[in-house]
């Protein structure tokens, strides 16, 4: 992808090339690598998931958010050491500034894991989710769209390591067992009173690869390499694609986890977006990936703010001590000064 590209939008690819001809393959492997090499970010078409499916989980979604406020803080995260359940709007931070939108945060359905003496504290992350009792079909269309967007995850994963010449099972073995699967459900409800325009401040993700569902309001920015920023059009079908840092880290650098941000909608409006985190297990140790170009690699960014674990638990749990305060002094106190 070329610099000129970066002005106008992002690359849009076609997973079910994926299925075609040895010619199909090769583009759509072209494709992926400019594109997870270039900028980070792309639209995902052709990845099998219905529109009867997104209905299920935006008509759920929909109908949480417009709950009474006593329903939602019935399943508040406040009541979850696993950071599972409700926020409300101005609860989370990024970057230590209030985030003006309110969510849900779900994960794979397990039992609580609960550290013992020798194990580390990013277990408390594996648990069970919070449900609305006045919402049975939330939980349904929930955990389908896990399943779901694991396997398009997976098979991007398996594409995009072909792409650039490794193996494509290489890190089948982080993924075995309980990955670490979330997915959010979000709204930003508008401009902060104060008029502030941060809905989500700019951020990289931990883990792998993300999977954005965004309505028809705009307002996700990426950022260029010049400290601008690029706004990504909602497009009806496709899923906004970005990697996390573990695939930066991994590929040193080779692969571009991009910083990204959502700017508030004007006024009252109101926008929803459903990001899903394909992340491996809790204690997977993520090795350096072999592919043939890794003497080009130019390095992973280096935050001294954030610095980057080859064990992804302790990664996804730093993140989360940071942006949920309030959780943390209440059930993890303990766990603070690692915040």
């Amino acid at each position: 992808m070329t610099q000129q590209s970066l002005s106008t939008g992002l690359p849009v690819i076609d997973l079910s090339l994926a299925d075609g001809s040895p010619e199909d393959r090769t583009r759509l492997h072209d494709a992926l690598r400019a594109a997870a090499t270039d900028v980070g970010f792309f639209q995902l078409t052709g990845h099998g998931v219905t529109a009867a499916e997104t209905a299920a989980l935006t008509g759920a979604m929909r109908a949480f958010f417009d709950l009474p406020e006593a329903d939602r803080l019935a399943v508040s995260n406040l009541n979850s050491p696993h950071f599972r359940g409700y926020t409300r709007t101005g609860d989370e931070r990024t970057g230590g500034s209030q985030d003006w939108r309110d969510q849900l945060d779900i994960g794979a359905e397990l039992p609580p894991h609960v550290p013992g003496p020798d194990e580390p504290p990013y277990w408390w992350l594996e648990g069970p989710n919070q449900w609305p009792a006045a919402l049975p079909e939330l939980r349904t269309a929930a955990l389908n769209w896990i399943d779901r967007l694991s396997g398009v995850g997976r098979r991007l994963l398996h594409e995009l390591l072909s792409a650039i010449g490794a193996d494509p099972g290489f890190y089948d073995y982080a993924f075995a067992g309980h990955p670490h699967l979330r997915l959010k459900l979000v709204r930003y409800p508008g401009t902060a009173p104060d008029g502030a325009g941060q809905g989500v401040g700019t951020h990289k993700d931990y883990g792998f690869i993300t999977l954005l569902l965004q309505d028809t309001v705009g307002g996700l920015q990426v950022e260029r390499p010049d400290g601008s920023f690029l706004e990504v059009p909602p497009m009806e079908g496709a899923f906004v694609v970005n990697l996390g840092e573990l695939l930066e880290v991994a590929t040193d650098g080779y692969l571009k986890a991009t910083s990204h941000r959502v700017v508030s909608p004007p006024g009252a409006r109101e926008r929803y977006s459903v990001p899903f985190f394909y992340n491996p297990r809790l204690d997977a140790h993520i090795e350096p990936l072999e592919f043939p170009s890794a003497h080009h690699a130019p390095g992973a960014t280096q935050d001294p703010s954030n610095p980057l674990y080859a064990e992804f638990g302790r990664n996804e749990l730093k993140g989360y001590l940071r942006a949920h305060p309030e959780v943390t002094r209440r059930h993890h106190a303990e766990l603070l000064p690692l915040g």
